[in-house]
């Protein structure tokens, strides 16, 4: 079966180099086809009022889930937690995977809600790229919801050329095991991003396999809704076990993040825990209650917003913009396909044998420290050497005084409004 969708060629290079350089995915995506894209160029661009209501909802949803809560959560938790995972418990480095889980997820989808927005104003219609992917109950529907548009990349140009399921079950398994591997190896030359593609080729098998049994209904509602949350569950943490080499600097910090959680759990900790990183939890709650909020609901609140006049959409545009001033941080946080990019980029150049999360300086982003609950007078009590002696060595490799409380911490307002 041939893979290739026949489409007429254009009558103008214009046309072909508009398709290649529309800025909207040029760099992270979504990938749109040329079948999908060029038949556009032959029609009347015009702006639908629900166009622009669609398109201002993306984009300001998209800034909110990149600028705020992906931000934050990476520069105060995500990466101190891998930048030394020995230096923090085991429930520190759980919510660690959980909070890089959700950076991951908005940072990804925040620039595709963006890039799709622009242009719906630019009267273009792109395919959508993420669908809640973290609500899926298998790893197949996952990767049917995740980067859609890379998926189907995938399965169209890897797995059916190397000839999908039509070769018997056991070529089957191997092709689905293969483009997953293919996959890994595309996003860096490393052997963490291969085992990360590896162990989703295995699941994506594994779960084809278990499929081809027929299993017997469930008619009782409550043991089905409670099988269905126990699979969401099961496949979440799957995919949150795999991000863990997808996100660790090498194979030695992946194997610290795993000791850490499984023998050095401390969940005794967890109320001073949570007092102390308020405004990290608070994001990663709402970004998470966000992301399981029905489909219906959040129609209707795409179309509240397309119901509103000029001067409200203006003022949702506003209101955002605030929000993204107020959480704020020192420096720049690039969208992470674009540090994939200058990461192969530097690998050409034999910079580094992967600068993706290489630091300056003293192995530490220089980005801003505010007191946390190790130092507490609430914790004083509690036998937490490790993680108090983690919070002064990373002050103290920074070059800062490890008590000293800096007046440009990330996101003030917003820790002032939780500690309130």
């Amino acid at each position: 079966m041939s893979i290739e969708k026949k489409i007429e060629p254009v009558s103008h290079l214009l046309d072909y180099a508009f398709y290649i350089s529309f800025f909207p995915q040029l760099v992270a995506g979504p990938i749109v086809r040329a079948a999908d894209f060029l038949p556009q160029l032959k029609k009347p661009t015009f702006v639908t009022n629900e166009m622009l209501g669609r398109g201002i909802f993306l984009i300001c949803t998209g800034l909110f889930k990149k600028a705020v809560i992906s931000n934050y959560i990476s520069m105060n938790f995500v990466d101190r937690i891998f930048d030394a995972p020995t230096l923090y418990t085991g429930l520190e480095n759980l919510f660690g995977v959980y909070g890089y889980a959700l950076q991951i997820y908005c940072d990804f989808s925040g620039y595709s809600d963006m890039a799709i927005g622009i242009a719906l104003l630019l009267g273009f219609h792109f395919n959508l790229n993420f669908d809640s992917p973290y609500q899926s109950k298998n790893i197949t529907e996952f990767w049917r919801r995740w980067h859609m548009s890379l998926s189907s990349w995938l399965r169209d140009y890897l797995y059916i050329s190397l000839g999908g399921n039509r070769k018997g079950k056991v070529r089957t398994y191997l092709n689905l095991f293969i483009t997953m591997l293919l996959g890994g190896l595309w996003h860096g030359a490393a052997f963490r991003f291969i085992l990360w593609g590896g162990l989703h080729g295995l699941a994506l098998g594994l779960h084809k396999f278990v499929s081809t049994f027929t299993w017997p209904k469930i008619q009782n509602p409550f043991v089905k809704n409670t099988g269905n949350i126990l699979s969401i569950l099961l496949t979440f943490h799957f995919v949150c076990f795999c991000w863990i080499f997808f996100r660790a600097q090498d194979m030695d910090t992946a194997w610290q993040v795993i000791n850490r959680i499984t023998s050095h759990f401390s969940p005794e900790i967890f109320f001073d825990f949570v007092m102390g990183y308020k405004a990290v939890l608070f994001l990663m709650v709402l970004g998470y209650i966000l992301h399981f909020i029905p489909a219906p609901v959040e129609q209707q609140a795409e179309n509240w917003v397309t119901g509103l006049s000029l001067t409200g959409k203006a003022m949702v545009v506003f209101v955002t913009i605030l929000l993204v001033i107020q959480t704020k941080s020192a420096g720049i946080q690039p969208f992470i396909y674009f540090q994939f990019l200058n990461s192969k980029k530097q690998m050409r150049r034999g910079r580094d044998s992967n600068p993706r999360y290489s630091y300056p300086h003293n192995g530490f982003r220089d980005r801003p420290i505010r007191p946390l609950w190790h130092l507490s007078k609430r914790n004083s009590k509690l036998n937490t050497k490790e993680s108090a002696t983690g919070f002064i060595a990373e002050k103290s490799l920074m070059g800062a005084s490890p008590y000293s409380n800096r007046s440009d911490s990330i996101g003030s307002n917003l820790e002032a409004l939780c500690a309130g």
